[in-house]
């Protein structure tokens, strides 16, 4: 009994056999076939490997949220050089809460204005990077990707010992200031905190000595991550104009960075500038100086780095290959079918080949020259 139901399942299992198989005595194969075999499994090959390459690809997700975080502290991390010196410049940041932040957080280093060989090419390399970005903005996945991977962003060192007067002012560090909009701004005389405001003590200062050419070497918020560049650093302002008044107007992004290398809490920025000369007589009002307006959106994106799963690889790869499969068996048999047609055609009709005819007439003269043989043996 158990034989029996055993072999009745299996012949139920062989019933289900949706892939049956053919003796190799009932299989022809051609020339034909073997070659689209050839091109098929080259075609598999191929976009195998290349599918291979798009698993192992990442790409970055974005996704967006308010900002629920009112009661943290904003790091703005600046480094900023004036052509001034520092004993005539004086940097300070209010807020529309009324609340001043002092230079004290802010460090003022006596340098060179003047760029070495070294630093100026290291800043057209950042120009160049700079455009490009503005041109092609899936650059900057690429930077997401790749931090703590490329070169260092910032300004590199110079490689001599200076000779020549230290004719600026280099104001750098970092300052935390409430979450909300702000200004920063870089103008002449130190400034002072009183119960009306904020001052600038700038009565001992020369007229001539004013100059506000300037170079943006780093200037960001949040943490500071190696590799990624903002939209101002390597900015350079020349003028020589003494009442020159330049504006930034920024709106800060919160940002979560989320990728196989780094999680991060930082701030993507837009920025748009403006330049003005101030010249009371004409209506331009104002004060000389660097001002940077910031704002904080209320939006904040996240940004994760996203990996496509192995299942799903396996289905794409699985789809590749039975698809080149089905789909050059389906070809080879259209074509072989239009060739039969096309021969069939050929040898039935008037364009039939010059051997074939000549054939043929022999023929006909064979079975002509054989009837009155069979004719006369059957008279006999």
């Amino acid at each position: 009994m158990r034989r029996l139901s055993r072999r009745k399942a299996l012949s139920l299992v062989k019933e289900l056999d949706a892939f049956p198989k053919v003796a190799d005595s009932y299989v022809e194969t051609s020339a034909s076939g073997g070659t689209v075999s050839v091109i098929a499994f080259c075609a598999m090959a191929v976009l195998a490997i290349l599918e291979f390459f798009v698993y192992r690809d990442t790409w970055m997700k974005y996704e967006y949220e308010v900002d629920k975080d009112f009661s943290s502290k904003l790091r703005i991390n600046v480094d900023i050089t004036v052509a001034m010196k520092c004993q005539h410049v004086g940097a300070d940041i209010l807020d529309l809460a009324e609340t001043m932040i002092a230079s004290n957080d802010l460090q003022y280093e006596p340098v060179i204005f003047e760029l070495s060989p070294q630093q100026r090419l290291w800043q057209r390399t950042l120009h160049l990077i700079q455009s490009r970005l503005r041109e092609e903005h899936a650059l900057q996945e690429v930077l997401y990707k790749t931090l703590l991977k490329g070169a260092p962003t910032a300004l590199p060192p110079r490689e001599d010992a200076p000779q020549e007067p230290l004719n600026a002012c280099r104001i750098h560090g970092q300052v935390y200031v409430n979450k909300v909009a702000g200004n920063l701004h870089i103008t002449v005389g130190k400034p002072i905190h009183h119960p009306q405001g904020h001052a600038h003590i700038a009565a001992f200062v020369s007229h001539e000595a004013y100059n506000f050419s300037h170079r943006i070497d780093h200037l960001s918020f949040g943490e500071e991550i190696p590799g990624i560049i903002n939209p101002l650093d390597g900015t350079e302002k020349i003028t020589y104009n003494y009442n020159q008044m330049y504006q930034y107007f920024i709106t800060v992004v919160p940002t979560k960075l989320n990728t196989y290398l780094i999680s991060a809490d930082t701030h993507q920025f837009s920025v748009t500038e403006r330049e003005r000369v101030i010249n009371h007589a004409a209506g331009s009002h104002g004060v000389s100086g660097i001002f940077v307006k910031y704002d904080t959106s209320s939006l904040m994106v996240t940004v994760s780095e996203q990996h496509m799963p192995l299942w799903q690889f396996l289905v794409r790869l699985c789809g590749i290959i039975g698809g080149i499969f089905s789909t050059t068996g389906m070809l080879h048999s259209l074509v072989g079918f239009c060739f039969d047609i096309i021969c069939c055609r050929f040898r039935l009709g008037v364009y039939r080949p010059r051997e074939d005819m000549q054939l043929h007439n022999q023929m006909n003269n064979l079975n002509n020259h054989q009837t009155p043989l069979l004719v006369e043996n059957a008279l006999l």
